[in-house]
This record gives C-alpha cells, structure tokens and sequence, in this order.
C-alpha cells in the first residue's frame, strides 16, 4: 500500500510533500487532534517504504498496526507536527471552524519552501504554499495516510490516560465515539469535563445541558 501512496505524492512533482488529516471529528468526547508530516521525497528510498509498507487510512488499521507505524513514521517523515483542540474550545467555535484551523495550523507550521501541502477532503485557509485538498486523501497520499496515523494514535493514547482520570465512561475502550457502551455510561453518569456539550446527539436526550 506504502507504494501506491508514495506514487502519488511524487506525481506532484515536488520535493517536500506536506499531509494533514484529523481524527477525533466525530467524537462525543476528547479532543480534535490534528496532524501534519512533512516527507522529503528525495530521501525516501525502497527502505523507507518497505518499512512503512502497512501506511494507509488509520480507519483502515487496528490498532496494533498504527502503534507499530506511529515510530517508523516519525522517524521517516522530515518533521511531524500534532495540534490538540478542547471540547471547551470546539464548543465555543464549533466543531468545522475548531477543525479547519488545526488543520491549517498544523500544515503552517510544518511546511517548508517548495513544498505541496495536502489537506484531506476540506480545503483550508490559504497559506503560503501551493495546496491542494484530496477527496478521500488518507488512502491516496502517503504524506496525508501518515498524517491520519499520528493524529489517530496521539488522540487514542490521551483517551486511554483519560479513562483512569475520569472513570466510569470507559474512554480507553471507545476513546469517546458514540459507541452503545458510551451512550450507557452517558445515561447513568451525564457528562464528564471531556466532553463536548454542543454535539446535538441523541445520547444527550435525556440530560439538560444549558
């Protein structure tokens, strides 16, 4: 799979090829973690691709394989930059604007001269780079596949550390998708501080939150 996604980036043409991708979106609680990789296509060699050869959409992967790709990646990738964004904070903007400037600044902040910064499937605001969002991006770009990888796996790790400061919800099992063990948990407990009161979602019915 490594192949096919480094194929696409090096069709761009360029050097430096900087991918960004989300995870947490979707999440009634934790945060919105961004990520962005930065790869240096010139020192991206058969090796470097053999050993990333199991890169793909993080949605595609258990978790075994992107704790195993989470090191190689960053070994691999020439800079690798996480944004975090509170339930607090996605509440107060909203959850598209919340993700659009992680995303934007997460790619600000990892690009470089020359390079293409690849957003996956939203458009952000312009930077000082030629970018481009790709429709289903994380199983067509290395750079973006890579950048769904380290978001996924940072977001799950804090979950996990999450579940032991507010037991009870079982964050480390769902890592707080609206799963029917977390919409239980959400009706015998309420809410924790992790999150996100804006979400009009069905688990909340019952519960008033002003």
């Amino acid at each position: 799979m490594a192949r096919k996604l480094f194929k696409f980036d090096r069709s761009l043409g360029v050097r430096f090829v900087a991918g960004a991708d989300e995870a947490g979106r979707g999440c009634l609680a934790g945060p919105l973690v961004a990520a962005a990789v930065l790869f240096d296509l010139e020192r991206i060699g058969p090796g470097e691709v053999r050993a990333l050869g199991e890169l793909n959409d993080s949605k595609q992967q258990d978790p075994e394989a992107r704790a195993e790709l989470f090191p190689v990646i960053l070994r691999t990738a020439a800079k690798v930059v996480i944004v975090s964004r509170c339930a607090p904070g996605i509440d107060d903007r909203g959850l598209h604007v919340t993700n659009l400037a992680a995303l934007h600044d997460a790619l600000k902040r990892v690009a470089c001269p020359g390079c293409i910064c690849l957003s996956d499937g939203f458009p952000v605001r312009a930077l000082e780079h030629d970018q481009r969002a790709v429709i289903g991006g994380d199983a067509r770009s290395a750079a973006i596949a890579a950048a769904s990888v380290i978001a996924k796996e940072t977001r799950d790790r804090y979950m996990r550390r999450a579940d032991a400061v507010h037991p009870g919800w079982e964050f480390a099992s769902h890592v707080g998708y609206s799963t029917p063990e977390h919409r239980d948990a959400i009706e015998r407990l309420g809410i924790s501080p992790l999150h996100r009161r804006s979400f009009d979602s069905a688990a909340y019915q019952q519960l008033a939150l002003g």
